[in-house]
Parts: structure tokens; C-alpha cells; sequence
């Protein structure tokens, strides 16, 4: 993958897509785990611990929703360079990189290095760590090569993959 705006925007929207999809589905729908747990099946047993681990995971979406903003301020940014090249494949790519990314160093920090939480909590907590660092490489790995392939379109393929007006 050739780092231009267009794919620098994706890697950093991915970051965002990937940190909300854990907020949201894993922390928030499934309940299977809060950015940190206090209990060993990360099940809070007081109000006052739900609400703390609650405005945890706040900071955690504000965070999140801040490198999304950041990407689509490059996104922005890159459209108004004429010079850039812009393929679908190359911004796909670049967001689901930047998504395997999250994936990838979320699960080695939080989960392996700190132990602050665990993707599901018990007796299978290692194998849904490993998916999970598993996911991000091959999101990350699987985006690279997407990229890269639209990167490597000629030019006049990409002037028609999508055409950007300032």
C-alpha cells in the first residue's frame, strides 16, 4: 500500500470503525466486556461499578469518535489534493487495514499485555483473545493487499474509479 492522503484517511477512519465496533456490538450489545473490568467475568456488582465502567468506556467512544473525526477531516483534506489518487479499492483497503490495526494492537495491549479485560470472559477467554488478535491480522493483512492492489492501478483507471471536485 502506497501511502497517500486517500489511504492515510482510511487507516485512521478504520482506527475509528474498528473502536466503535468494539464499543458498540462487544461492549454495548453483547455486554461481554467494559474497556476495564473489575471482576473476573467482567459482570459489575453495584450500580456505582456499572456507572464507573460505563463512563470508562465513554472516554473510550469519545476517544474513538475523535480519530474518526481526524480521518474524515484527511479525508477531506485529500480530496481538495488533485494529485491524489482515488480508488475504492485503495480506500476500502485502507480502512479495513486501519480497522485490523485497532484490532491487532487493542488485543495485544488490553487484553495480553494489561489484562484489563478480555474479549469474552471464562473459560474460553484465550481462544476469544486469539480470534481476536486473529481478526486483526487478517483485517489488517487482507486491507494491505486491497490497497495496494488499487494503489497500483493506472492512472487512468483511477481518474474513473471516482472523480473528486474541490
Amino acid at each position: 500500500m502506497t501511502f497517500t492522503p486517500l489511504t492515510r484517511a482510511g487507516l485512521v477512519i478504520g482506527l475509528g470503525i474498528g473502536g466503535f465496533f468494539d464499543g458498540i456490538v462487544l461492549h454495548q450489545i453483547l455486554q461481554w466486556h467494559h474497556l476495564v473490568c473489575f471482576t473476573p467475568d467482567c459482570q459489575p456488582t453495584s450500580v456505582a461499578m456499572l456507572k464507573r465502567q460505563n463512563t470508562q468506556d465513554g472516554y473510550f467512544h469519545l476517544a474513538v469518535w475523535m480519530l474518526t473525526i481526524l480521518g474524515t477531516l484527511l479525508l477531506f483534506r485529500a480530496a481538495r489534493q488533485p494529485d491524489t489518487p482515488w480508488t475504492g479499492k485503495a480506500f476500502g483497503g485502507s480502512v479495513l487495514a486501519g480497522w485490523g490495526t485497532f484490532n491487532f494492537v487493542e488485543g495485544l495491549v488490553d487484553h495480553q499485555i494489561l489484562g484489563i479485560h478480555h474479549v469474552l470472559p471464562g473459560p474460553h477467554q484465550f481462544a476469544a483473545d486469539m480470534a481476536f488478535l486473529g481478526s486483526g491480522l487478517l483485517l489488517a493483512v487482507g486491507g494491505w493487499l486491497l490497497a495496494s492492489a488499487g494503489s497500483a492501478e493506472p492512472p487512468d483507471r483511477q481518474a474513473e474509479a471516482v472523480t473528486v471536485s474541490a
